[in-house]
C-alpha cells in the first residue's frame, strides 16, 4: 500500500462504527492495486454524533466519496445534496459520491443482489418473488427488484421494530413502480408456504442463519420448496446456511450472499472510478477469505 501512495492519490472512506472488522478496505484496495488505480480506501470510526462533521470533512478534503455503514446509513442523507431514486425510496445510503463538490447518496445493496442473480444466470424480471426481511439489506433488495421490473413480490417479516419500515417500503414500491407487492406476517407459515409455491424465487434477507442464530431457518422444513424454485440467502458466513442446505436437498438452485457483497462493492467502485472491479480476481479473493 505504501508504495502506491503518491501526491495524486485519491481518497475514499468508509464511515461506520464499529468498523475495524470490515473487509471492505482490503477488497477495494486489492481492486485498486490490481487495476493500477491511484486510489486508497480507508476505514474511519464515525457514529451518528460525528457523522455531520465527517461529511463536511469529506467535502473539504475533496475526497472522491465514501461508503457508509451502520449506524449511519439511515441518517447520512440529510447531510447530502442529492439522493438516487433507490436511496430516496429506501431512506438509506451506503455510498456517497463527490461530484465536483455535490455530494450524492446511493444505495448499492439492491444493485449488488440483482447483479449477483444475473451472474448466476437467474432472471427474475417479470416474475414473482417472495422475500423475508425488512431491515436495511432486505429493503434495498425489495426496492431495487421492483425498480428493475419484478412483476410481483410478497414480503414477509415478523411484527417487530422493522414492521413499520416494511409497511413504508410497500407503500413506496406501490407509488413508484408497477410491481404488485404485498406484506405478510412471517409467523403465518401457511401463508409463507402458499406464496413460495407461487414464486419463481425465494429470497432470505434476515439475520436468521448467522450467529447467534446459526443453524436456524425462517422456513420450517424442506416441504416448502420444490426443485425448480430458486433460493437465495444474503448471509455469507456461514457460506451455506441451514435454509440453503434444505433447498439443496430438494434440488433447488441456491445462492449465498457472497456475490451480493462483491457486486454491491463493485457498484460503488464504478460510481467512484468509472471502472469495474476485476470481478474474477475478486471472486478468488473472497473465496479464500470466506472458505
Amino acid at each position: 500500500m505504501a508504495e502506491r501512495i503518491t501526491g495524486h492519490t485519491e481518497l475514499i472512506g468508509l464511515m461506520a462504527y464499529p468498523i475495524r472488522h470490515s473487509s471492505s478496505p482490503a477488497m477495494h484496495n486489492e481492486a485498486f492495486a490490481t487495476l493500477g488505480l491511484d486510489y486508497a480506501y480507508l476505514a474511519f470510526e464515525v457514529d451518528n454524533d460525528t457523522l455531520e462533521d465527517a461529511v463536511k470533512g469529506l467535502r473539504a478534503l475533496k475526497m472522491v466519496g465514501s461508503n457508509v455503514s451502520m449506524p449511519n446509513k439511515t441518517v447520512v442523507g440529510q447531510y447530502l445534496d442529492e439522493l438516487s431514486p433507490a436511496a430516496e425510496m429506501a431512506g438509506a445510503v451506503n455510498t456517497i459520491v463527490n461530484d465536483n463538490g455535490k455530494l450524492i447518496g446511493h444505495i448499492t445493496d439492491g444493485i449488488g443482489y440483482m447483479q449477483s442473480l444475473k451472474d448466476n444466470d437467474i432472471d427474475v424480471i417479470g416474475k414473482k418473488m417472495t422475500i423475508t426481511g425488512a431491515g436495511g439489506a432486505a429493503t434495498a433488495i425489495e426496492i431495487q427488484a421492483a425498480l428493475d421490473g419484478v412483476k410481483e413480490m410478497s414480503i414477509f417479516n415478523i411484527k417487530d421494530k422493522f414492521w413499520e419500515n416494511a409497511e413504508k417500503t410497500v407503500e413506496k414500491i406501490r407509488e413508484n413502480t408497477d410491481c404488485v407487492v404485498h406484506l405478510y406476517d412471517l409467523d403465518d407459515k401457511e401463508k409463507l408456504r402458499e406464496e413460495i409455491a407461487d414464486s419463481y424465487l425465494f429470497a432470505q434477507a434476515t439475520g436468521v442463519g448467522m450467529k447467534p442464530l446459526e443453524g436456524q431457518s425462517v422456513v420450517p422444513d424442506k416441504s416448502f420448496f420444490r426443485p425448480d424454485l430458486i433460493v437465495t440467502d444474503t448471509i455469507y458466513a456461514p457460506r451455506e446456511t441451514a435454509l440453503l442446505k434444505m433447498a439443496k436437498e430438494v434440488g433447488c438452485k441456491t445462492m449465498n450472499g457472497l456475490g451480493m457483497m462483491l457486486f454491491q462493492g463493485d457498484a460503488a467502485f464504478h460510481l467512484w472510478t468509472g471502472k469495474h472491479m476485476p470481478i474474477d480476481h475478486m471472486k478468488e479473493v473472497l473465496d479464500i477469505k470466506y472458505d
